[in-house]
Formats: structure tokens, sequence, C-alpha cells
């Protein structure tokens, strides 16, 4: 069952970054596409540009694959479309899968857009509703508006929580002999 989602042109998804709670961590991943116009593949979709996009070349499911070099917690995956700039090219129904492999992809969320402008961020949550920790995520592309063959997305962001390092075990001293080594000079 897909989960019905709105896209948010005004949606300020740097505001968490800036905070310091998440950050990007598609950077650390090796990228890949099931296929690609010349000119619009992984350089494309991963630029910060809104005027850069992905396109497909080939029958659908189209696929963008993420495979991390070591297991990453993720918070959340955040797609921009612009509904207006690409009509049929836009995607309709998304899966998102996630796992340690192309072979034991397993489907965390499917979402349905309705004319998407904007960021789209869905959150990557396991059976307890905390962040997934994996090796691989899978962004398929099941159908897009108005039957069209071909996709396009603008941008993808792979976000993961920052470990909070402020709760490590910091001594407490008490006396003016060990207070001098409290502080970095």
């Amino acid at each position: 069952m897909a989960t019905k989602v709105t896209a948010n042109p005004d949606l300020d998804i740097f505001k968490e970054e800036k905070e310091g709670k998440l950050r990007e961590v598609g950077n650390q991943a090796v990228w890949s596409l099931s296929s690609c116009k010349p000119g619009f593949g992984v350089d494309q979709l991963r630029e910060d540009s809104p005027d850069t996009y992905w396109q497909s070349d080939g029958p659908q499911p189209h696929l963008v694959n993420i495979q991390f070099r070591k297991k990453t917690t993720i918070h959340d995956i955040c797609i921009y479309t612009d509904y207006k700039a690409d009509e049929s090219y836009t995607p309709n129904r998304i899966s998102i899968r996630a796992g340690t492999h192309f072979n034991d992809l397993v489907e965390v969320e499917q979402i349905e857009m309705s004319e998407p402008v904007g960021w789209v961020c869905v959150p990557m949550k396991d059976v307890n509703e905390k962040p997934i920790r994996t090796f691989m995520i899978q962004i398929a592309i099941l159908s897009n508006h108005q039957n069209g063959r071909d996709t396009h997305l603008r941008r993808i962001k792979v976000r993961a929580p920052v470990q909070d390092i402020s709760s490590a075990k910091i001594p407490k001293f008490t006396s003016p002999e060990l207070l001098q080594y409290a502080y970095i000079r």
C-alpha cells in the first residue's frame, strides 16, 4: 500500500543540516542508474541545482542504486521533483528498498505523489520506528504521471542523524589541582 505524500516547494530541508541534527551522506556512497540519456546521469542528479536532472532511458521500473561501503544509518531520503517543468516525466509512484546487496532488498516505503513540485522527504524507519541501518538503498520509479515512460528526478539527498558526542563520558573534576585539566588551552 502506497503512502500518499505531497511535495512542499517551501520546505527547508537544509534547516536540520544547519542546526547540526542531520547530515547528507550521499557523497559516501557509490551511485548507479538503471539507464540514463547521455548528459543526464548521476552527476546531474547529484548537483545542487534544481535545473539539472536525471533522465531515464529504458523500460520501467527505473532504478537509482545507492551503495555504501559500510553499514550506514539513514534518517530519510529527500527527493526533488517539478511537475510543472516535467509533466509526464514526473514520478507518480516510488518504491524505496533497503538491504545489504541487490539480491536481498526489502521495500521500506512506497509513496504516491500527485503533481509534486518541491521536496518530498520520506522517513526511513524500521519496525521499531528507529532510523534504518543499511548497506544499500534502491529507489524504484514504478510509474509516472500521465503514463509517461521515462522519468526526471532533479535531486536526491540521503540524510543521516548526526551522532551526539556531547553525551560522551567527560570526567567531572572537583579539586583545583585537576580542574586545570578540564579545559583545552
